[in-house]
């Protein structure tokens, strides 16, 4: 049986001080869970703080992007030696904000999966379709082509997460069906199967992104090939976060 995994992504909200005071309280406010784990991905500026402040807790530590190399002459850029070393054990690689906003291809992509699995860090690889593929007829193949391109050269034992998020469903309060997600999920899994094996499609974990909140949370992971959620601005308030963490199949 699948471990779920909720993870929070908050984007660029949250000053480090507003990040320790929202940890703080979840850590006060979770309950404890054996089928299930909880991640936060705070802005990079509140990762050392929000580390000191997860100790002791079995919420876990992530980054929202990285880049590919260890260290060299890329201003601005982080790598993922820097983030293991201050308690990041998951990267989002390939939001489609990354995708959609700062142009990143699937080949760039694919190289900062492979750098943060060899880091020893596990890599949430995010792929999805626009409205306008979705209304093509193109889903399938926009999935198919992420997914391969994106986890080429990665080994079978390899630290992935898939992370599906329509892209017309991000912030725009609309959601996918839990059957339409459902689909997609199988779709997923199917591939993983043909290119890496059963076992390993049984094994990794594919997530749900795209406006999930309190009222939609038990739908979504009553799906079978569901397991688990990234969410974005939900899970930037205590309460509703709690709620998602705390599903019902």
């Amino acid at each position: 049986m699948r471990k779920s995994l909720i993870a929070g992504n908050w984007k660029m909200y949250k000053t480090p001080r507003e990040s320790v005071e929202f940890v703080k309280g979840l850590k006060d406010a979770i309950k404890t869970y054996i089928d299930r784990d909880v991640l936060i991905c705070p802005p990079f500026t509140s990762l050392t703080s929000v580390a000191e402040a997860l100790e002791g807790s079995s919420i876990k530590l992530g980054a929202q992007n990285v880049f590919f190399e260890d260290e060299g002459a890329f201003t601005g850029e982080i790598s993922p030696r820097m983030l293991k070393e201050i308690g990041v054990s998951y990267i989002i690689c390939g939001h489609s904000e990354r995708r959609n906003i700062f142009m990143e291809t699937d080949e760039v992509i694919n190289k900062k999966v492979q750098k943060t699995i060899s880091s020893g860090i596990t890599a949430i690889l995010c792929v999805g379709e626009k409205l306008e593929e979705r209304e093509r007829g193109n889903t399938f193949n926009v999935i198919k082509t992420q997914v391969e391109k994106c986890l080429e050269g990665i080994e079978e034992a390899a630290s992935v997460v898939i992370a599906y998020e329509p892209v017309w469903a991000i912030g725009t309060g609309k959601t996918a069906t839990p059957e339409q997600a459902e689909e997609v999920h199988f779709f997923i899994r199917g591939l993983i199967e043909k290119s890496f094996g059963k076992d390993f499609a049984e094994r990794i974990l594919i997530l749900y992104g795209g406006s999930v909140k309190a009222e939609n949370i038990d739908s979504l992971m009553a799906q079978r090939d569901i397991d688990g959620v990234l969410v974005g601005g939900a899970s930037l308030k205590l309460e509703s976060f709690l709620r998602i963490i705390d599903y019902k199949k």
